[in-house]
């Protein structure tokens, strides 16, 4: 074993490498939020510094500056409705457990917003007018909050199930959160609750495998009307849904793909947009005359938009060959990083493959030459995700280091209907896997990969799925790099935060203690002895999703049967918000690939 490998400064040209680190160095932004009574005071992230923190923008006087200043990041912000305070998590080191702070917009010291609720993980957040809400959850189950603005904090509802806080309505008269008291929280209930009092105003669930979600209030006083998400013909749509009443409004869209939304300001519209097969689509929808207009956006990925007070649309968009910009949909650059433009990247290309489960979408992109190539399996994690035609830096640099790389949307990706997301349960990993090995065997019978010269590598799910895989199919894979990945499901399962281990009693049919062959079946680690190519494995010391005894456990089999293998132990949580330390990662990787299974 090779502890903390250095890569090898000559693996690739120069030019290469420097081309493939410039995608990762070209500072970013994300979509701008905005304050509801102050809509030109807009808060974003950045990694113009070269770690991800948050940052406030006057648009009135078109000033930038820095909120947050941390070693290792931060990732999670919003504003308050009249834009004088920014609200942002506080972890330590990326561990995900820690409060909440409030800076002043214009800059001043940090405080804790609310004291009396404590350190925990966060579960939603809703801050008014004149009250603010807080999820929290820990080892014991999850805790909701309300205070008074300046007041102080009380908890009102506890469970030792999962629960989040999830939409105030404008005028701060109502509340609504998720819970899973029916035991899935896959598929969550809604509760709206009045603030005043916190009495029942309704309670709904749509029953088994049916999830609801409250996606926002009318933003107007006096507006009962909460937009939601249901999934009860088998994906993501929409209704409206006047909490007070009773009334519920489907709104059946002619759009293919899973549906989500929010309010245009003035409540007469809805911003839609819609993802599938890979890519994603914006409408207004006009809830008077129930017309869709579609938003002329370019073919590509949309990852968040927002209607402004003016009717414009402003969107985070990109491509697989173009970097990330955040434009209004008619066309202008809205905000932009320093300094240069990253290089551009590869065009992927669709492909559609008979599986055991039906058709799965796979996305291709090849290097310079003739093929069979060899080729990097990059499997997403989630599950509940998707690869899809944005720019992906870590994709592109396969590519520049000569590798063909495959995406597969394997049954457990989002985007393809309610069936194809859970049809993992009860069998996860394996199910996955069945789909990329369709994928593989496809692409070897159109000469596209060299069945001997493909790796498999993913981070979170996507690293359980390499471990799993190199075990499972040995005869596919000549190596494996997993980061940050389920490596022994049991003890991953004893260490995990406890909204992972709920979602894992739903995945997997229960606990380990009443279905403990499910989660054997399931586990790297059971098929360690498997194991015949070289694994790298990438592990933060903080991780609280896939914790590092798990990861340990499983390096230490290898280890104890002789089986070639190295670590890379970063000192943070799931994955790095340094910019820096992410390069490094994807060099020593790079490094390991190259040496293993040579383009």
């Amino acid at each position: 074993m090779t502890a903390d490998p250095t890569p090898t400064p000559t693996a690739l040209p120069p030019e290469v490498t420097a081309r493939w680190q410039a995608r990762f160095r070209a500072p970013r932004v994300s979509l701008p939020e905005w304050a509801e009574d102050a809509p030109n005071r807009c808060l974003y992230a950045s990694d113009v510094s070269g770690v991800v923190e948050q940052y406030a923008w006057d648009r009135d006087t078109d000033t930038h500056r820095q909120v947050t200043d941390r070693p290792n990041g931060t990732s999670i912000a919003t504003l308050s409705p009249d834009g004088e305070h920014i609200w942002w998590f506080a972890d330590t080191d990326g561990d995900e457990f820690g409060t909440w702070q409030r800076q002043p917009f214009t800059g001043g010291p940090d405080e804790v917003a609310l004291p009396e609720v404590g350190p925990a993980y966060p579960a939603g957040l809703e801050i008014g007018r004149t009250v603010v809400l807080a999820g929290r959850s820990t080892d014991d189950g999850s805790e909701l909050w309300t205070a008074p603005i300046g007041g102080t904090a009380e908890v009102f509802y506890r469970t030792a199930d999962t629960a989040s806080v999830d939409a105030l309505s404008h005028d701060d008269a109502l509340l609504v959160y998720s819970h899973s008291e029916h035991g899935d929280p896959r598929y969550p209930a809604l509760r709206v609750l009045r603030t005043a009092g916190l009495s029942l105003v309704a309670d709904k669930w749509d029953g088994e495998g049916r999830g609801l979600h409250a996606l926002a209030f009318a933003p107007r006083d006096g507006d009962n009307r909460l937009l939601a998400g249901h999934e009860r013909r088998g994906r993501e749509e929409l209704l409206i849904w006047d909490v007070v009443s009773g009334v519920e409004t489907e709104l059946v869209l002619d759009l293919p793909g899973d549906v989500t939304a929010g309010w245009y300001p003035d409540g007469t519209a809805l911003l839609v947009g819609h993802d599938t097969a890979a890519r994603s689509e914006l409408y207004r929808y006009d809830l008077v005359t129930g017309t869709l207009e579609a938003l002329d956006t370019p073919r590509g990925v949309v990852r968040g938009a927002t209607a402004r007070p003016d009717g414009s649309v402003e969107l985070a968009w990109s491509c697989s060959e173009r970097a990330p910009v955040i434009r209004r949909a008619d066309g202008p650059v809205v905000l932009a990083a320093p300094g240069e433009e990253p290089p551009p990247a590869y065009p992927v290309e669709d492909r559609w493959v008979p599986g055991p489960g039906g058709d799965v979408h796979a996305l291709l992109v090849r290097p310079a030459g003739a093929g069979p190539y060899a080729t990097a399996f990059l499997v997403h994690g989630g599950p509940e995700s998707q690869d899809d035609d944005s720019y992906r830096a870590r994709r592109a640099a396969y590519v520049d280091a000569g590798y063909a790389v495959v995406h597969v949307n394997y049954r457990g990706s989002a985007g393809y209907g309610s069936e194809w997301r859970d049809a993992l349960t009860g069998r996860p990993g394996l199910t996955e896997l069945e789909d990329v090995g369709a994928v593989y065997d496809a692409l070897v019978a159109e000469g596209v990969v060299d069945p001997q010269r493909a790796l498999i590598t993913g981070g979170s799910w996507g690293g359980f799925l390499t471990l799993l895989a190199l075990g499972t199919q040995p005869e596919r894979w000549a190596a494996g790099i997993a980061e940050v990945p389920v490596a022994d499901y049991l003890a991953a399962y004893e260490d995990e935060m406890e909204g992972l281990r709920a979602y894992d009693r739903a995945l997997f049919g229960g606990s380990p203690e009443e279905v403990h062959d499910v989660y054997v079946r399931s586990s790297p680690l059971t098929y360690v002895d498997a194991v015949a190519a070289p694994v790298l494995v990438v592990a933060g010391a903080n991780d609280p999703r896939c914790p590092i005894r798990q990861i340990d456990n499983y390096l230490a089999a290898l280890d104890a049967r002789g089986k070639p293998h190295e670590v890379y132990r970063f000192d943070a949580g799931h994955g790095s918000l340094v910019i820096e330390e992410t390069i490094r990662q994807v060099e020593i990787a790079l490094d390991f690939a190259l040496r293993h299974v040579k383009p």
